[in-house]
């Protein structure tokens, strides 16, 4: 099955969509030190650098399978400016524009959860209703406010009947509920054209924090597998008795944890052997901003539009130190391949991992929609057969 992918960073949506069966017609991506970083991993790959708004998409083909990427998220994000439909920064537009031109069978967009905030629910509306009838595009010097209302009117009229896109309603994934080790909570939009018998969910929850709370302080079962002593403080007894009610959650893998993710890998102020795994002094916390606990799923690695911010991507150990983590641990931590190499300087690298969709997170949700989409083809031939 053949993709398109847009504003695809250092590439773990890309890399999760390639995992799940979709093959790259083209990947594109504006930031220079990305597209080095796509090139030297993935030679092999279409690699256009530039601004998208400057791309013919049906050059690309038509009936394409995917169009997926994450249009940059600065104008939705908790660390942003919060312009949203304002913001020049907004990349849906041309999102929508390539589901227009190219009239794909699916199409898998993500952006960051600050978008799910109330305040911007009149927009994900809109997002959503621009996806569902991508053909009704906004007019020259027609305002959002407009182009919203005429697609309302279309939707509760005689276009309501006639979908273009059947698209799922948006929702919120936190990726350790997913096997990563990261607490990292993305929104999805997804949906199928409208003549594919499209039978989609989202995937399944595999992993509870619930879980690791029993394995920890109900079973002990976490600090024996590990041979190490317990680094945290044990919850109450009566909060340890209600952990061991059995529930629905406790039957879900434990998250996946920081140390489970960058315990084999050595202390990089002791050797420079690993690429990418290089110390990188400076790292204190401040107010808000104290670092991962080894012992639970990383805090949201984030990446600034100068650079990594402040204390968000480093370690609190135990014993009271603290340290950022190399590329190569923030690489795992958003479960890229120990043999990607990140181009560009330390802030560059962080920048383009903290942007970044979860590889692994990408691939679950991708591969879904590759086995939607297979289903619905192996169905079409076989009613073919039938007539």
């Amino acid at each position: 099955m053949k993709a398109l992918e847009l504003f695809a960073g250092a590439g773990g949506l890309a890399l999760g969509t390639d995992k799940a069966g979709f093959k790259h017609v083209a990947v594109a991506e504006w930031n220079s030190d990305a597209c080095s970083t796509l090139r030297l991993n993935r030679p092999d790959w279409n690699i256009i650098e530039g601004d998208v708004r400057d791309l013919t998409y049906s050059d690309f083909g038509y009936d394409l399978d995917l169009v997926a990427g994450g249009p940059p998220c600065q104008p939705f994000s908790l660390g942003g400016r919060h312009q949203a439909w304002n913001d020049d920064r907004d990349m849906f537009p041309e999102a929508i524009r390539a589901v227009r031109e190219i009239r794909p069978k699916a199409f898998l967009f993500e952006n960051v959860r600050g978008l799910a905030r109330q305040s911007f629910s009149t927009y994900i509306e809109y997002i959503v209703l621009q996806l569902t009838y991508p053909s009704l595009s906004r007019k020259v010097n027609e305002s959002w406010q407009d182009h919203l209302s005429r697609l309302e009117r279309h939707h509760t009229g005689t276009g309501g009947n006639k979908p273009e896109y059947k698209v799922i309603p948006p929702r919120v994934l936190n990726a350790a509920d997913y096997g990563i080790p990261q607490r990292r909570e993305r929104i999805f939009f997804i949906g199928f054209r409208a003549d594919v018998d499209a039978q989609w969910n989202f995937p399944e929850v595999t992993h509870s924090q619930y879980s690791l709370q029993v394995s920890k302080w109900v079973t002990g079962d976490y600090w024996s597998s590990r041979n190490i002593a317990p680094t945290q403080i044990s919850p109450s007894s009566k909060a340890i008795a209600k952990l061991s009610q059995v529930t629905m959650e406790s039957l879900l893998a434990p998250w996946v944890t920081l140390r489970d993710a960058i315990c084999d890998l050595p202390d990089p102020l002791l050797t420079t052997d690993i690429t990418n795994h290089v110390y990188q002094p400076g790292a204190k916390p401040y107010p808000g901003h104290t670092g991962s606990v080894m012992d639970e799923p990383s805090k949201t690695l984030k990446a600034g539009a100068h650079g990594v911010p402040g204390g968000e991507n480093m370690i609190a150990f135990p014993d009271g130190t603290y340290r950022y983590l190399t590329i190569r641990e923030s690489a795992r931590v958003q479960t890229f391949p120990d043999n990607y190499i990140f181009q560009g300087p330390w802030s560059e690298a962080m920048r383009q991992i903290g942007n970044a969709v979860p590889m692994e997170l990408a691939a679950q949700v991708a591969k879904k929609i590759y086995d939607v989409l297979n289903q619905a083809e192996l169905q079409k031939k076989l009613l073919k057969r039938c007539v």
